[in-house]
Parts: C-alpha cells; sequence; structure tokens
C-alpha cells in the first residue's frame, strides 16, 4: 500500500474485524494511520454489525475513532442509482449499494476495505481503491 490514500471506508467486516481487534486488520488500520487517512463507516454498517454478543464498549470505542457517515435520502437514491448503473438488485445488494456511496463521496483517493470486493468493484467501478479483506 504504496500509495497515499486520503480516506478509507469500512464495511461491515472490517468493522466487524476491527471490533474482534483482528491482528491483520489492525496492521492495515496502522499502515493507513500512518499516511494520515481518515476511517469512515455508513452509519448502517453499525446495525449490520450488531448482534446479542457485540461488545458494545468495543463497538462504542471503535466508532469514537471513525466517521460516520449519515444514510440520507440524497444518499439512498445516490446507492439505489449506483445498484441500476452495475444490474444489481437493491433486496440483495442494499447495504453495499450504501457502502459503496459513502466511499464514493469521500475525499480522493478513497479505498474500501471489504469481503465482497467483486460486487464492490462492480458497483464502484474504479473511482474507489478495493481492498480485500
Amino acid at each position: 500500500m504504496s500509495e497515499h490514500i486520503e480516506t478509507v471506508v469500512l464495511d461491515s467486516e472490517g468493522l466487524s474485524a476491527w471490533i474482534a481487534q483482528d491482528r491483520k486488520l489492525l496492521a492495515m488500520l496502522q499502515v493507513f494511520h500512518d499516511m494520515g487517512a481518515d476511517l469512515a463507516i455508513g452509519a448502517n454498517t453499525i446495525v449490520e454489525v450488531s448482534h446479542s454478543r457485540t461488545n458494545m464498549s468495543r463497538l462504542n470505542w471503535v466508532l469514537s475513532r471513525v466517521k460516520v457517515e449519515p444514510v440520507t435520502e440524497q444518499a439512498a437514491k445516490a446507492a439505489a442509482k449506483l445498484l441500476k448503473d452495475a444490474g444489481l438488485h437493491g433486496h440483495k445488494y442494499a447495504i453495499d449499494a450504501t457502502v459503496a456511496e459513502v466511499a464514493l463521496r469521500q475525499p480522493k483517493p478513497a479505498a474500501l476495505l471489504t469481503s465482497d470486493s467483486d460486487d464492490m468493484t462492480k458497483i464502484c467501478g474504479n473511482q474507489v481503491r478495493i481492498i480485500p479483506l
């Protein structure tokens, strides 16, 4: 990861790995921190990672270190257009589309840490660097 990245967006897998203190993810986040990149998530990613066993104090600590981007009506419409342009259906890809929309509106160059690199590449095109988890 030698190129500069201004903003890194995490999907639910990335956020979950951070909450779980996954060593590989923590090492990646350190590299991004060292290059001065900002970290961001979409607000609905908080819902996606939450379940009965979620360590809420750890989640809140992680959330204090990222920019939580709102999913507004305008953002939802932009995400719907991304899906339409990619030929994908909202029922299956709604959350992916909102995460992609968050990544696309961040200061460039932006990257997206995702467990779903194939679908995110379809949705984002070449406008965001996709980094597989």
